[in-house]
């Protein structure tokens, strides 16, 4: 048979030119298709709940935008609503003095929390990072938990302490003192609860931070003759600016939405604006007047992160990074390592005690007033066993569901946000940072409570609300390791025949692993805790945990409400020292 044209033979093994193309597009569909996925779950469930929060707040009737899509009378209704869409609810609910007198005390409540946790955490943060204080380990994980405690449960420890029947306030009496020591149903008692059991927000970014800061620009400002403290304040303080606006930020915001200790507490002529929306939405349906009130909290918080960025903007810290990888000498002077640790130990003994009294009340048969309770008894814990059995499987099931959603999610924001610069992805993925959890929980009552998308009452919504709520807290570990993998692996998988999906599946996912399993294990705990979205949607049949102890609470049944909060206690300390064992980094 003569050779074709050329003298070469085609060769049987290559495919058509059409097919590859086809195929190729196939796979590089795939990738597409999970960012669609994530788009269309941000869209889905935080931008048009928002976004309906927004037009009830202005209209003050409910609005069912998914329903406008498929039946025209709801359209129109809809249509009529914002057609009488005004300020007349925003500025009757804002400017109510009762509302304002709460917003101004929110703003003190924060505000205070947040500056004495930086004043505190200060030099306890310095101690860990750069100094050789003693026993930084064990104080490190003492300074650890209190972070993993439901702030309602904190408020129960702190009235067991320091409530009438206390137990310091019973030793505080047969010293010679006249009432209670500190009272927990005041301003000055949630102050307290709040700063002993948030302050880790503020401390390990504060630790992170003095550990990278410069160590030749401080040998260069001590070679000049300035003195330590001259120096720390000068030198050390400043370049960590940017970390320790970071945690007073964060502090500000969590302690500004959060209402399980204030509920609990229950103090008299103290309002909140998180307890006043909490009461609107729970206590009088009232959707325009919560919708109002929520707004502003976003607003507020808002408002505080242009703050900081307005107050970092232009301003040069890249001598962070100038030790050229060499770690700062530790500071080992006896008189300063020593009173570090004697400080920190002592700002750390109240939320321990606090803790030791829950676990001691769970086992008391009564307790009032003594430093030991009259007996115990594991009555508490076969009764939370046998009525509340079903909570704990609960949570674990339910925090299980939003850990893989905060898993495909957050892999794929990674991703996108570092290989393809897609910043629209990141910022949906932080935008939940400024979202209250009361925010989100209304903004989801308010949307999926018809149809066609009648959610509201099911475990689904609860897991949905639970991902985006602690979605941040995977996302930023998981795009920092993702900056620290380069491209060559995906090429190198790419050049032996792997497709796209494949290359990205078998080379990137299992550098992101660590990543991914240490922010997987804080989305899981966190979710564990979490009261805002837990109070307001959890169903019935899906009640977890964390409702479980708080309506304890607010019974007056503390003592099956301690035995609950051990548990919860022990689950997450364990999944925590798990996350620990397998993580590289050590804060201590």
């Amino acid at each position: 048979m003569a050779d074709p044209p050329g003298g070469e033979q085609p060769s049987p093994a290559a495919p058509p030119p059409g097919r590859k193309r086809r195929q190729r597009s196939f796979h590089l569909d795939l990738l597409a298709l999970c960012r669609v996925l994530v788009l269309g779950f941000f869209t889905l469930f935080l931008i048009i709940p928002l976004l309906s929060m927004v037009v009830v707040a202005f209209t003050g009737e409910t609005v069912n935008i998914f329903g406008s899509l498929v039946d025209g009378e709801i359209r129109d209704q809809n249509i009529s609503d914002l057609g009488g869409a005004s300020f007349a609810t925003f500025i009757e609910t804002v400017g109510s003095a009762q509302n304002m007198e709460a917003l101004r005390n929110s703003l003190l409540l924060a505000l205070g929390v947040a500056l004495l946790a930086m004043l505190l955490c200060t030099p306890i943060a310095y101690g860990f990072a750069r100094t050789a204080m003693p026993f930084k380990r064990t104080l490190g994980v003492l300074c650890t938990i209190p972070m993993v405690v439901p702030t309602f449960a904190a408020a129960g420890g702190f009235i067991t302490m320091f409530g009438q029947a206390g137990w310091v306030t019973g030793l505080w009496q047969q010293v010679g003192g006249s009432g209670q020591l500190i009272n927990p149903y005041s301003m000055t008692g949630l102050v307290l609860v709040l700063l002993f059991f948030l302050f880790p927000f503020a401390l390990w970014p504060m630790v992170a931070a003095f550990r990278i800061s410069s160590a030749q620009v401080e040998e260069a400002s001590s070679s000049l003759g300035a003195r330590s403290v001259i120096t720390f304040l000068t030198v050390t303080l400043p370049l960590a600016l940017p970390s320790l606006l970071s945690a007073l930020l964060l502090i500000f915001a969590t302690t500004f939405s959060d209402f399980g200790a204030a509920i609990i507490l229950g103090i008299d002529g103290l309002n909140l604006i998180v307890v006043q929306a909490y009461r609107e939405i729970a206590g009088f349906y009232n959707w325009a007047a919560g919708s109002v009130l929520v707004m502003v909290m976003v607003v507020v918080v808002a408002l505080f992160f242009a703050l900081q960025r307005m107050v970092l903007r232009g301003r040069d810290y890249g001598t962070l990074s100038a030790r050229g990888g060499q770690p700062a000498p530790l500071v080992r002077h006896r008189g300063l390592c020593t009173g570090l640790s004697v400080f920190t130990t002592a700002f750390t003994l109240i939320p321990v005690l606090s803790l030791v009294s829950v676990l001691v009340l769970s086992f008391a048969t009564t307790w009032r007033g003594t430093l030991l309770p009259d007996s115990f008894t594991l009555a508490h814990y076969e009764r939370v066993l046998d009525r509340s059995w079903g909570a704990i499987a609960n949570s674990l099931t339910l925090a299980g569901g939003a850990l893989l959603i905060a898993l495909f999610v957050a892999s794929t924001v990674a991703y996108y946000t570092v290989r393809h610069r897609a910043a629209g992805l990141d910022f949906l993925a932080t935008m939940p940072l400024i979202v209250p959890g009361i925010a989100l929980a209304l903004a989801l009552m308010q949307t999926f409570n018809t149809q066609p998308l009648a959610l509201y009452g099911t475990a689904l919504l609860l897991v949905v609300g639970y991902a985006i709520r602690r979605l941040p807290y995977m996302v930023r570990p998981t795009v920092g390791a993702m900056q620290a993998i380069g491209t060559d692996v995906e090429e190198a998988a790419r050049s032996l025949g792997a497709n796209r999906i494949t290359a990205v599946m078998t080379t990137v996912l299992p550098l992101l692993r660590p990543a991914l399993f240490a922010g997987g294990i804080l989305v899981f705990v966190t979710v564990l805790k979490e009261t805002s979205l837990t109070v307001l949607i959890a169903p019935s049949n899906w009640e977890p945990m964390s409702r479980d102890i708080f309506n304890n609470l607010l019974r007056g049944e503390r003592y099956p409400a301690a035995a609950m909060s051990v548990i919860l206690l022990v689950i997450v300390i364990s999944l925590q020292q798990i996350a620990y064992k397998f993580s590289r980094n050590s804060l201590y």
